[in-house]
This record gives structure tokens, C-alpha cells and sequence, in this order.
């Protein structure tokens, strides 16, 4: 396989070498802005008002000892008992009385099977209604927050930027790992515009803001 890889690229290089080069990266001018010009209580309103259009359902907490009742309360909204979570979630933030299932790599089959995963973010972005997702510790593997119906996610108001570049800057260190960004629940429409849910992830997305 590394081998056929280092043959494709040759190959691309070879067919390039007589191109005309174009800027450096650190050329490209850049002229969108990339500082928000709202205040955070501001950006934290905005990035509720998004979730919201998009159908997100939305829990509200002060501490970090909130968040197991929070998560209680959007299971019961679901009228769920069980939950997914990556090896590394705080068992603190799981409510009592739940069936807790730890992905030890699971198989795909195995994670079709179970309804709601709960997982922390990397970031949010405002401006867009995006949770940003780095697939590493209790973010868990992509798959995790891919096959399951319903997607808890905790998010941090400190983790809140009102600009894409903004949230780019900041998880920049943990960029190195797979990145999934999440725009309310999975939804597409067909050719008639019939909106169907669930076709590239979750159904359902729960936001948990907590700070």
C-alpha cells in the first residue's frame, strides 16, 4: 500500500514539475475577518440562537457538578436509559441509574445498536451554530458520534468563539487528530426537498452548555 501511494504521488510530481508555481501559503491573502467583534455573553446568545434554528435541543448549567443532572434531564427529554461514552468520559458527568456502556472498540454492528452517545467538544462557533469535535479522549472515536441516534455533547461556554478562524487558532495543538464539525442534527433534503434526518449522523443533537 506504501508503496502504490509513493508511485501515485511520483507520478502527480512528474506531471507537475513544468507547472507554474503559485503563491506560498503564507501568501494567499487573507482579508475575511478572523477577530469577532461581539462580546462573549453576545457570542454565547448567537451560538443559542443557532442551535435552536437548527432544531438542537439545548440544557443550560453553571457548574461542572450540573452536568450529570444535565445530561439526566436530556436523556429523560428522549425518554432514553442508556449511553455510549469514549473510555476516557468522567464518570462524574454520567447520572445514576443509566446504563453506561464504554466504547472498547466496539464494532460498527455493535454501536448501530445503541441510541445516544455522550461526548465533550473541542469548541463552538457562534457565527455558524458549529460544535467542533477532535476525535481524542472523551471526544471518542468518529464512529461513536456517527452511528448512534442521538448525540449529547457538553460543551464549555469557555470553549465558545465567535469565528471560525477563532476556534481554528485555538484547538490548533490538537489538530494533529481526526476533526468532525457538527451543525445541528444530520439532515439532507432530496430532489422533491423532502427533509429526511439521520443520513450522515445523528438524529437528534443535545447541547449541554456548562461554565
Amino acid at each position: 500500500m506504501s508503496n502504490a501511494r509513493e508511485e501515485i504521488l511520483g507520478r502527480i510530481r512528474s506531471a507537475l514539475k513544468d507547472a507554474p508555481v503559485g503563491p506560498s501559503y503564507e501568501e494567499i491573502p487573507r482579508s475575511y475577518d478572523r477577530k469577532g467583534k461581539l462580546d462573549h455573553e453576545a457570542s454565547l446568545h448567537l451560538l443559542k440562537d443557532r442551535l435552536l434554528d437548527y432544531d438542537s435541543d439545548i440544557v443550560e448549567v453553571t457548574h461542572e457538578s450540573e452536568i450529570a443532572s444535565a445530561v439526566a434531564e436530556a436523556l429523560q427529554r428522549a425518554s432514553e436509559q442508556q449511553v455510549l461514552v469514549a473510555e476516557a468520559f468522567p464518570a462524574a458527568w454520567l447520572p445514576s441509574g443509566i446504563d453506561v456502556v464504554r466504547d472498547t472498540q466496539l464494532t460498527t454492528q455493535q454501536l448501530d445498536g445503541l441510541a445516544t452517545v455522550v461526548t465533550t467538544c473541542e469548541a463552538a462557533v457562534s457565527a455558524t451554530g458549529t460544535i467542533i469535535l477532535v476525535h481524542e479522549g472523551a471526544q471518542g472515536r468518529r464512529a461513536i458520534t456517527l452511528l448512534p441516534d442521538h448525540h449529547i455533547c457538553i460543551v464549555a461556554r469557555s470553549q465558545v468563539f465567535e469565528l471560525w478562524p477563532e476556534a481554528v487558532a485555538a484547538i490548533d495543538a490538537r489538530s494533529r487528530y481526526a476533526i468532525t464539525t457538527i451543525s445541528g442534527p444530520s439532515a439532507t433534503s432530496d430532489i422533491e426537498m423532502t427533509r429526511i434526518r439521520g443520513v450522515h449522523g445523528p438524529r437528534r443533537l443535545s447541547v449541554i452548555l456548562y461554565g
